[in-house]
């Protein structure tokens, strides 16, 4: 019998609306806002041609003014870095343009990714589907359904995972009527949302949204991708607490990232400081290779000398997995250490 759920009524404070629709799109404005000349940067501006830039005015305020090589501006910044190709670098590293549904990825035999909304709050320079083709698989009710169709049917999955582009970026009532419908499907037991909105765009956790969540017969996790320390600050804090008191599980998963994360010292804040936010450190992710992102890449020996160095700083229990995705792989593939 399907789930009755109160109806989420609109939030009288759509601030995260509000922000979204006011995120940077230039890269000049984005270092005039840092005091950062930007008539020094102008050969790097044209590879926003190969990827838009977007990013949010919350996520800027905690870049350090001035600084050009401030570790959240890296991961928004375009640069004409991207414009380099290497062997193995491609626009499909995980093998995902192939759907099982319109916007539905089965990739593991036992949960389903749904691509809820195409666009994201933040396009972060490395991100693996910058070249994923949206246009085929843009979200629509009748394309929820078919992938709905097709989980009905399959009674080994037990999980859904809500990923986008960002899923955060469909509102609460659209997201309330999904939810209804994967809670009235029996075999499902768990709702997944990876998401990067709420660090981006705090006021994105509303309480229509947690009660949401909380009240879902699915009992849903929330997983977040928070690269660097700095990323954490007193608002996406507030946030959490949301969630956490609502008994959500939260957890990260990071990308190592040459010039933002790639020392253990940051890595061993990172983890403390979502600890200390009451989030679990989940997976450390090798880079997919995706056209455009070589410069971001670090080598896999280098990888395991920064988490061997990692695990004489940190207790086990903050210590993120180091994986990497392979596509065509059952499930992610763990990094041997020694």
């Amino acid at each position: 019998m399907p789930q009755i759920i109160t109806q989420i009524q609109p939030d009288l404070h759509t601030s995260w609306q509000k922000e979204l629709a006011e995120v940077v799109t230039d890269p000049r404005e984005l270092l005039e806002l840092l005091t950062i000349n930007p008539e020094q940067y102008l050969e790097h501006f044209h590879a926003r041609k190969l990827f838009p830039v977007r990013v949010p005015r919350p996520f800027i305020s905690r870049m350090q003014k001035g600084d050009i090589n401030d570790p959240l501006l890296k991961q928004v910044m375009p640069l004409s870095d991207e414009f380099i190709e290497l062997d193995g670098f491609v626009s499909d590293p995980l093998g995902e343009h192939e759907t099982a549904a319109e916007g539905l990825l089965h990739k593991y035999t036992h949960r389903v990714l749904m691509i809820v909304k195409s666009g994201c709050a933040v396009n972060c320079r490395y991100c693996f589907r910058r070249h994923f083709p949206y246009q085929d698989n843009s979200p629509n009710k009748a394309r929820w359904q078919q992938a709905l169709d097709y989980i009905a049917k399959r009674s080994e999955i037990n999980e859904v995972i809500f990923s986008g582009g960002d899923p955060l970026m469909a509102n609460d009532q659209h997201l309330q009527w999904l939810v209804e419908q994967i809670s009235a499907i029996p075999h499902v037991t768990r709702l997944r949302i990876h998401t990067r909105l709420p660090v981006v765009i705090p006021a994105r956790i509303t309480d229509g949204l947690v009660n949401m969540l909380a009240n879902s017969r699915l009992k849903a996790t929330m997983v977040f991708h928070i690269n660097h320390p700095n990323e954490i600050d007193p608002h996406v804090q507030q946030a959490i607490e949301k969630l956490r008191a609502k008994r959500i599980p939260l957890f990260n998963q990071n990308v190592l990232l040459k010039g933002v994360n790639d020392s253990a010292e940051i890595l061993a804040a990172l983890s403390e400081r979502l600890f200390d936010s009451g989030i679990q450190p989940y997976y450390l992710f090798l880079l997919d290779k995706v056209k455009g992102a070589t410069h971001f890449d670090i080598s896999e020996a280098r990888a395991i000398g920064i988490v061997n160095e990692l695990m004489t700083i940190l207790p086990g229990y903050l210590m993120p997995k180091l994986v990497r995705e392979i596509a065509g792989e059952p499930n992610k593939t763990p990094i041997n250490l020694r």
